[in-house]
């Protein structure tokens, strides 16, 4: 007897739905084919053992599955529950009151019978909709994650026995209905962190509220203890809300590495990712024999921290290029390739000298050279992509001993959200543009014009501190973003002249 049940494999942010033909012969053998891997392949055991201990059988038979289309590689061990349900309907063990061939089913067996969560169960609901599926059938732990798809029936299980008592007709699973619009406006967490907590540093604060604003990338240039990472911490307490879009966009990308909590539903806070500097090119871009998310990915729609930037090994640094400048990064294999987005704001730290203080050639504590071979870890072209470069000083006693808390992180959030709100009206006819950083050569002509006294300081800048032609687009969209901040239509001189002093690290011989 042939039954076909139906699962699903998730490569990027997308799945696939794979067939599951089971077929019932004479014999006793069992053969799996289809491009499986070795977790695959052991289903066979785990399978056996769950059947036994919930008082199901297996069959004495010729058991033949196929898991198509063949010329995709299946892996993991996911595809244990769609394999199970299909031998029990082949050797007619459960009456089929539901068609199992409505449902993607999707789940890992343990040997008692209990179903183990799995990855990617959004993607995979997603697709289950867009096919027509009845239903998903998902580990309990997965059931709110998937339930965010609406139109389709999801049900969440803790056991084989549970899954098989359902297609038998009994109500023995629950449906799982999650008004995620209500979940995502009410499951905002509280700031753990907030700007009042910082002494001082009102030029770096006003350096990363423009940030936010606008969605730029930072660079935080200061000695030890100045505050470089307690600031950057901090930033993500004035980024405006995740919107709906985003909000689902961003848990599809954890739920396919795994990274989100069991039970969660839809993720409302802004991601912030912060790998150590002895991580990898793979783990920050992505990569494997099916390519998963890198940090970069992990943090879109969020926040990227590299804390003390020149140590980091400059072939990791150099592969951040592609990814800040194209949002998306693709990731290349002999049989496939996928695509992860990778819009997210880089925010840097780091030392202006080896020894951390920054260069007094009147008091030389280390050579000149030694200080530009530092900064020379960090190429010309990553600069280039970094919007704002901020010194940061240590903070003197007087504001350290000032009793009065700075002003709030939610006092500075309501101006960022005003003036994302201004650049949302303002690009709402441009496909995937949201904020001043992601805006194009042709969408900078139109929406950066500047007057005559403007152009003529923006023009001196150039000349003297030798500005790219990537540094000049970046003064734009910085000095628009410093418009809307003021509501203004117009760039003003005001705007471009603060705009270029957050280019600090284009000053010719700057070293500190």
């Amino acid at each position: 007897m042939l039954v076909r049940t139906y699962g699903s494999a998730v490569y990027g942010v997308d799945a696939i739905t794979i067939t599951i033909e089971v077929n019932l012969s004479r014999g006793i053998k069992f053969f799996m084919v289809g491009l499986p891997d070795n977790a695959v392949k052991e289903s066979q055991h785990r399978i056996q053992a769950a059947l036994k201990n919930n008082e199901l059988r297996m069959p004495g038979k010729q058991i033949t599955i196929n898991l198509a289309p063949a010329d995709i590689k299946k892996e993991g061990s996911a595809y244990d529950l769609a394999i199970a349900i299909g031998i029990l309907a082949a050797s007619q063990q459960i009456s089929d009151e539901r068609n199992v061939s409505d449902y993607v089913i999707m789940g890992e067996l343990a040997l008692d019978g209990g179903i183990r969560p799995i990855k990617g169960a959004l993607p995979i609901a997603y697709r289950a909709k867009q096919e027509g599926y009845k239903g998903l059938i998902v580990p309990m732990e997965n059931a709110a994650e998937a339930g965010i798809v609406q139109g389709l029936e999801v049900y969440g299980s803790n056991s084989l026995s549970d899954v098989a008592a359902f297609f038998n007709g009994e109500d023995s699973l629950t449906r799982e209905s999650t008004d995620f619009q209500a979940l995502f406006e009410t499951s905002h967490s509280a700031i753990s962190v907030d700007f009042d907590e910082v002494k001082g540093q009102e030029n770096v604060k006003r350096a990363m509220e423009i940030a936010a604003a606008g969605g730029h990338n930072i660079l935080l240039i200061g000695p030890p203890g100045s505050g470089k990472t307690m600031l950057a911490k901090r930033i993500g307490s004035i980024l405006p809300p995740l919107s709906l879009d985003e909000a689902i966009e961003t848990t599809k990308i954890h739920s396919v590495s795994g990274s989100l909590s069991p039970n969660d539903g839809i993720m409302v806070d802004r991601p912030f990712r912060s790998p150590h500097h002895t991580v990898s090119d793979v783990a920050l871009v992505g990569g494997g024999p099916n390519p998963k998310p890198g940090e970069i990915s992990l943090a879109h729609n969020g926040v990227l921290f590299l804390d003390e930037l020149p140590e980091f090994k400059r072939s990791v640094l150099e592969v951040l290029r592609q990814p800040l400048e194209d949002r998306k990064v693709t990731i290349s294999r002999a049989k496939i390739s996928v695509d992860y987005p990778t819009s997210f704001m880089l925010v840097a730290a780091m030392n202006p000298s080896p020894s951390g203080d920054f260069y007094d050639p009147n008091n030389p504590i280390e050579q000149e050279a030694a200080v530009k071979r530092y900064l020379n870890k960090i190429s010309g072209p990553l600069l280039d992509r970094i919007d704002l470069h901020v010194e940061v000083n240590p903070v003197a006693f007087e504001d350290l001993s000032e009793k009065r808390a700075g002003e709030s992180s939610a006092s500075i959030r309501g101006r960022v959200i005003e003036a994302r709100k201004i650049q949302s009206q303002r690009y709402e006819k441009q496909s995937g543009v949201h904020c001043n950083a992601q805006l194009s050569p042709k969408m900078i002509e139109k929406h950066c014009e500047i007057d005559e006294s403007s152009e003529k300081l923006l023009q001196m800048a150039m000349e003297k501190l030798g500005l790219s032609a990537r540094s000049y687009s970046r003064i734009f969209k910085v000095a628009r973003t410093i418009a809307d901040l003021d509501r203004s239509k117009l760039i003003e001189n005001k705007h471009i002249a603060e705009a270029i002093q957050y280019r600090s690290l284009d000053r010719e011989g700057w070293i500190g």
